[in-house]
């Protein structure tokens, strides 16, 4: 695993991958995943093990979706990471989900938050004080489905985590491993 430096926290905000819509009679979170969803929870599990970005601990929302692009990406990893399936990372604003990263333990350095929109956008927008500009604009743009926004932290613990505190490290969409 890619160590995380001592002194330092990494957060991936993964939004499921897309989903489909051809059910109109499932409920929202009991929707599928469509294929190219399939295809993009894959290929961006395998990048995240290309780059060395192993979680410590990876937090999923509960919906179907959410949990079958986790299911496809951990494929790639060898072995898998510890997962929770939290029911309050579905639909859930980014103020909830940044007390959900606060409450983690100081071993996790690096941890994997895998969720919806629009929280996992403006969380990752609130959270994003500097980065590339390029990155930071793409993100400000849009986060699409399948796409992971790597943030860093000079924390000594999850909770010194602050809005304008993290560096946009990578911003990895579908589109771009093409």
């Amino acid at each position: 695993m890619d160590e995380v430096p001592s002194g330092t926290r990494e957060l991936l905000l993964f939004r499921h991958a897309k989903s489909a819509w051809d059910d109109p009679s499932a409920a929202d979170h009991d929707r599928a995943l469509a294929p190219r969803g399939i295809k993009a929870a894959k290929r961006l599990g395998r990048e995240l093990v290309a780059r060395g970005l192993v979680p410590d601990l990876v937090l999923c929302s509960t919906a179907r979706r959410a949990r079958r692009t986790l299911e496809l990406a951990l494929r790639a990893f060898e072995p898998a990471p510890p997962v929770h399936e939290l029911r309050s990372l579905y639909l859930t604003p980014p103020s909830r989900l940044l007390d959900v990263v606060r409450r983690q333990p100081g071993s996790v350095r690096r941890l994997l938050l895998v969720g919806h929109d629009p929280g996992m956008h403006a969380l990752a927008q609130r959270l994003a004080g500097s980065g590339p500009p390029d990155a930071l604009s793409s993100l400000a743009a849009k986060f699409p489905t399948g796409a992971c926004a790597r943030l860093g932290f000079v924390a000594g613990a999850w909770a010194d985590v602050t809005v304008g505190s993290g560096r946009l490290l990578d911003f990895i969409r579908p589109r771009d491993l093409d």
